[in-house]
């Protein structure tokens, strides 16, 4: 004999295992993170990952329910790509504005893409939000406005750790909710 299960329930489902991925990705980086500054005391401009794991790991937890954290993961994790590329020494500093605007873009390109298929809904303000913040943030650091550590942060492992971490607790709050 065969169970119906509902539409809500399996959403309810699927927001809960996107949280808990969420939350495991924040383990494992925090972990990295702890190792790296523990045992081998890295320096993070070697190997500036932070923006793109953390991108990266909103984008893998997007798989288990795309229609949550979809248009965010798709802007943070190209706004990442340029952040490494940048931070990485692989593109000079006087190409940096094109290269976050076509990060920019290529994330609103994929957001398209997800509209068109139905993720999304019209009236998404999280792509603003993450522009704007982005703009701010990069208005503080040419003004020399932020705290003393505030790149190596956002560079380092402690960024995706701490971010998918809550992002994961906040999520399994919300769907706990539901």
């Amino acid at each position: 004999m065969s169970k119906r299960i509902s539409i809500r329930a399996t959403s309810r489902m699927n927001n809960r295992r996107q949280a808990f991925a969420l939350i495991l990705f924040g383990v494992l980086f925090l972990a990295a993170a702890i190792l790296l500054y523990l045992v081998l005391h890295s320096n993070v401009f070697n190997y500036p990952l932070g923006v793109l794991l953390f991108g990266f790991g909103m984008l893998v937890a997007c798989a288990l329910n795309p229609r949550r954290l979809g248009s965010a993961a798709w802007l943070v994790t190209m706004l990442g790509i340029a952040t490494f590329l940048f931070f990485g020494r692989f593109i000079p500093g006087s190409q940096v504005l094109s290269t976050y605007l076509l990060a920019v873009g290529l994330g609103l390109l994929g957001i398209a893409i997800m509209a068109r298929r139905g993720y999304i809904r019209a009236g998404a303000v999280t792509p603003a939000l993450i522009v704007i913040a982005v703009a701010i943030i990069e208005f503080l650091v040419a003004a020399n406005l932020t705290p003393a550590g505030f790149i190596t942060f956002m560079l380092s492992l402690w960024l995706p750790g701490i971010g998918l971490f809550v992002l994961g607790l906040i999520y399994l709050a919300v769907s706990m909710r539901e």
